[in-house]
């Protein structure tokens, strides 16, 4: 099977032969690895909120803390994409000791992410984690990465009063599931009434957040907590929302202007690797997000097998040019292309092109 893309043609069978065989997640690897993140996270949070405000101690600790925390929390997206019915233990722990206390339960991206990975709606108008960014104004980049800040109160919002208030109000109980209980990028994104696929009890789920934010307001008030343990969290999840803000505009080029739909090998040249270095790049693409190209190529390559697959299509592939297209070379990279796009994109809009059709326009833009 191959596509054909600005005259060349994208080796689909061949790659998939080379990768056929890690294809199979290994269930010791991502209890290991979730395990000592998430127990180091915490034990770096306990150890900020005992030391003193300020001292250097503490703030290696909220350093250690915000990143082990993030690598945890990033299994949120493996969860949206394991087999399903599978890892239905490893689901569970992961909710109760890190999506619930950082008011990011599984459901609220189980069933949204599939929707992004289906070739009929990535980079439309119905996807949710995708915004034209190269086609609009940089400061929709800048807009996008500020609101990382106002997250974490949304979602002790969400949890502590929108979710008691939606069972007493029916109406709202409905608009919450479609405009308040997706992690999207696109504010705008309406979910479905079906857009679940594992969690088939996400009450629990969002009751369970709900308890757990409420225990903790009410321990704060009573002192039996400190008040930095609410202002740490708070600060953490911000960071942590902020990285993985810069990290979702170098996943993909954004080129695409919401009413063309993409053919498959398109989506993978829209979508980009970021190799870069084991230590500090895994750092803000963590669980093997800095092959975002790749996984788009692969879904069901699990996490841990991406940066194997990587090395073998570079190396194995008959013609491995427009593998390469998606490749760069760090973060700062890959935000300063998408910037310079959208600010020659704003410029072309602001002068006419005599003779020039709304299809032609587009076709620069995505050519770019």
């Amino acid at each position: 099977m191959r596509e054909t893309i600005a005259g060349q043609e994208f080796p689909l069978r061949e790659a998939h032969n080379l990768v056929r065989d890690l294809m199979t997640p290994n269930p010791w690897i991502y209890w290991i690895d979730f395990l000592f993140h998430i127990s180091l996270g915490w034990a770096a949070f306990v150890a900020a909120v005992s030391t003193p405000l300020f001292s250097a101690w503490q703030l290696v600790s909220v350093i250690v803390a915000t990143f082990a925390l993030y690598r945890a929390a990033i299994f949120i997206h493996e969860l949206a994409h394991l087999r399903k019915g599978t890892f239905k233990l490893f689901r569970l722990v992961w909710n109760v000791i890190c999506g619930i206390p950082l008011l990011i339960p599984s459901f609220t991206y189980d069933g949204v992410h599939s929707d992004h990975h289906k070739p009929d709606v990535y980079g439309t108008s119905k996807d949710g984690e995708y915004i034209p960014f190269a086609t609009l104004k940089p400061s929709a980049m800048v807009g996008y990465v500020l609101l990382s800040f106002l997250l974490p109160f949304f979602f002790i919002v969400r949890f502590l009063l929108l979710t008691p208030l939606s069972y007493l109000i029916p109406p709202l109980r409905k608009l919450i599931w479609e405009r308040a209980s997706s992690l999207t990028i696109d504010m705008s994104y309406k979910r479905a009434e079906n857009a679940i696929r594992n969690d088939k009890h996400w009450r629990l789920q969002e009751f369970a957040a709900f308890v757990f934010v409420t225990v903790a307001i009410f321990c704060i008030a009573l002192g039996i907590l400190t008040y930095k343990a609410l202002v740490l969290w708070y600060a953490i999840a911000m960071v942590i929302f902020f990285i993985n803000s810069l990290r979702t505009l170098s996943a993909h080029a954004y080129r695409n202007p919401g009413d063309h739909q993409m053919e498959f090998a398109e989506q993978y040249l829209d979508s980009i690797n970021v190799p870069g270095n084991l230590f500090i790049t895994a750092l803000w693409a963590p669980v093997g997000l800095r092959y975002h190209a790749t996984h788009h190529l692969f879904m069901s390559l699990p996490y841990h097998n991406l940066g194997k697959a990587q090395r073998r299509l570079v190396s194995g592939l008959s013609d491995n040019t427009l593998y390469l297209k998606t490749v760069r070379t760090s973060m700062w990279d890959a935000l300063r292309r998408i910037w310079r796009e959208a600010s020659a994109s704003n410029l072309k809009t602001k002068v006419p092109i005599p003779g020039a059709t709304l299809d032609n326009a587009i076709g620069r833009q995505r050519n770019g």
